[in-house]
């Protein structure tokens, strides 16, 4: 009897097939998310979207859950934005929403962290016969630059003092905006333009979204994105529990004491290595703060499982599916799990350091694998003026109205193999503003922004340098510096024989010291300096290259003493 072989049959061939038509439809998916976020910087009225890119936007299956995130934006916004939608189908069911709808929130619990972030919801439908069928959600976020109260700051000891609250609501009903929650909004903010025209881009930048989700399912003759979602989010979740187990298994603690609002703060952690996940605790942590420096739960899982995503898993993409890998628990009460009503509004000063919190732990699991602690929190200058006082002679001053907001930060870490990056936003990712924009959108007089030398950790591989900036108000009149800044008292530390980096330093030309938080007094005609932190350094200094001291030196990042006390270096 002859032996008959088996050929290979079709089904191999078909699902092969099949998986590079997800993958084409997965990079469309990414370019159609993109196109969202662009639309939202380029119709945002703020700087913080517009010029920071201090934003998210996302595509969102119809259960909720995320399945594609835009390339630009921060993973405060996006990350907790990936939870928010499940609480705007909470409010308003998917079988009640109908086309040209839109709904919006600032819940600092429900949206993305605090009253200053609007979250906007925009169903999509296609048309099946004579109906609409709901096929997606799409998602954004931006940082509107006020939302009233006291203004932008820690100064809150509640919710309620921080600004207004807009509960989860429907702001546009079947394509007619809410005129009365417009007023509301309009009644309630320093700076109504600028406000409004950021919630109208918002709305813009989903309905763009939308479009162009509609132009591909018609493209690939797609009924829903159920299939592709799911495949999406399945693979995603299987290539991120495959890259947790390449690391070892186990349990590894660290803790990190930061500056805080009058008092320092411990953010202690336990991160769990096992092959169904990462599990990150935080007990230990420091309790609720008086003032307004706490951090909602979903903010903490955010900046959490993004620590965890630089050094693990990186490449994979960030969805419902590699998100649902890393859980995160924090004591109820405590700094990183702040319950409603308290405030909020610097909830970034804290939350923004998890994940050097995170890579204390990584670090120990796979040493020389994981970068230095860096300056982390953002040290944004939240600067408002015109609102009266006086000048230097005593006479009363009328300068003009205004409320801004410029981002800067310090230095990150250093690599492993590499330099710290210098003045760059890590983790949020935000872009600095250009002197050039603040100078035409305010009064404000820019005379200096430069590299703060030696600031950056000595070590083998060299912390990020932080910045010198100095400014005055060009009318003469005083201004109200809202300080939200951190790593002042308790610097970057280094790593494996790497030095710490510089502490931050806020002060005015005339001598006076200020302090890293709360709303403090510029007098008129004097300046504020704010000098930056740097980033800790990695391993001995004295064996790091001489070429690299040599080129420090001859760039100003390094003053040849500190080359000769922690380089043993002589220029």
């Amino acid at each position: 009897m002859t032996k008959v072989t088996k050929r290979p049959g079709k089904k191999p061939a078909r699902n092969a097939l099949a998986e590079i038509q997800m993958q084409v439809m997965w990079n469309r998916l990414i370019s159609v998310v993109e196109e969202q976020a662009q639309t939202l910087i380029r119709t945002a009225f703020g700087a913080a979207t517009r010029e920071a890119g201090d934003l998210s936007a996302g595509v969102f299956l119809t259960d909720g859950r995320m399945v594609a995130q835009a390339v630009t934006g921060t993973p405060g916004h996006v990350n907790s934005m990936a939870e928010s939608v499940g609480h705007f189908l909470k409010e308003y069911p998917a079988r009640g929403m109908r086309p040209g709808d839109t709904f919006v929130t600032n819940d600092p619990w429900k949206g993305t962290g605090h009253l200053n972030d609007f979250t906007m919801v925009t169903p999509v439908f296609q048309p099946v016969g004579k109906h609409q069928r709901l096929v997606a959600l799409f998602a954004s976020t931006l940082h509107v630059v006020d939302i009233g109260g006291l203004g932008f700051g820690p100064e809150g000891t509640q919710g309620y003092h921080e600004g207004l609250y807009v509960p989860i609501l429907k702001l546009v009903d079947a394509g007619a905006f809410s005129e009365t929650t417009l007023k509301i909004i309009r009644a309630n903010v320093r700076e109504p333009v600028q406000v409004e025209g950021d919630l109208y881009a918002l709305v813009a930048c989903n309905e763009v979204g939308g479009r162009r989700l509609a132009a591909m399912m018609n493209e690939y003759q797609l009924k829903d994105i159920e299939a592709l979602g799911e495949f999406i989010i399945r693979r995603s979740h299987a290539a991120m529990l495959a890259a947790v187990r390449e690391w070892p298994q186990g349990a590894w603690s660290t803790s990190m004491t930061i500056d805080g609002y009058g008092a320092p703060i411990t953010l202690a952690a336990k991160l769990t290595i096992s092959r169904g996940g990462i599990d990150i605790d935080f007990s230990g942590t420091s309790p609720v703060a008086a003032k307004g420096i706490n951090v909602p739960k979903s903010y903490t899982d955010a900046y959490t499982s993004f620590g965890v995503r630089c050094i693990i898993g990186a490449n994979i993409p960030n969805n419902a599916g590699s998100l649902s890998v890393v859980r995160v628990t924090a004591p109820a009460g405590c700094i990183l799990n702040a319950p409603f009503p308290l405030a909020v509004a610097a909830r970034a000063t804290v939350g923004q350091m998890l994940p050097d919190v995170v890579f204390g732990c990584l670090r120990q699991a796979r040493p020389g694998k994981v970068p230095a602690e860096g300056t982390s929190c953002l040290w944004n200058i939240r600067l408002a003026g015109g609102q009266g006082g006086q000048n230097t002679q005593g006479s009363a001053t009328k300068g003009r109205r205004f409320t801004v907001v410029g981002f800067n930060t310090g230095g990150t870490g250093a690599r492993p193999a590499q330099d710290g990056l210098s003045v760059t936003s890590f983790p949020s990712g935000v872009r600095n503003v250009s002197l050039e924009i603040m100078e035409t959108i305010s009064p404000l007089v820019f005379w200096r922004k430069e590299y703060r030398p030696d600031s950056g950790g000595a070590g083998r591989a060299r912390g990020g340098l932080g910045q010198i900036i100095e400014i005055e108000n060009g009318d003469g009149a005083p201004m109200v510096l809202a300080a939200t800044f951190d790593r002042i008292e308790h610097p970057a530390r280094g790593a494996d024989g790497g030095k710490a980096g510089s502490g931050g330093r806020v002060h005015l030309r005339s001598g006076k010291e200020l302090i890293g938080m709360g709303n403090q007094p510029v007098p008129a005609g004097d300046r504020l300096i704010v000098e930056t932190p740097g980033g800790g350094g990695i391993g001995e200094p004295r064996e790091r290259a001489r070429d690299a001291v040599r080129r420090d030196v001859a760039l100003g990042l390094v003053s040849e003493e500190q080359a000769r006390d922690y380089y043993g270096f002589n220029p």
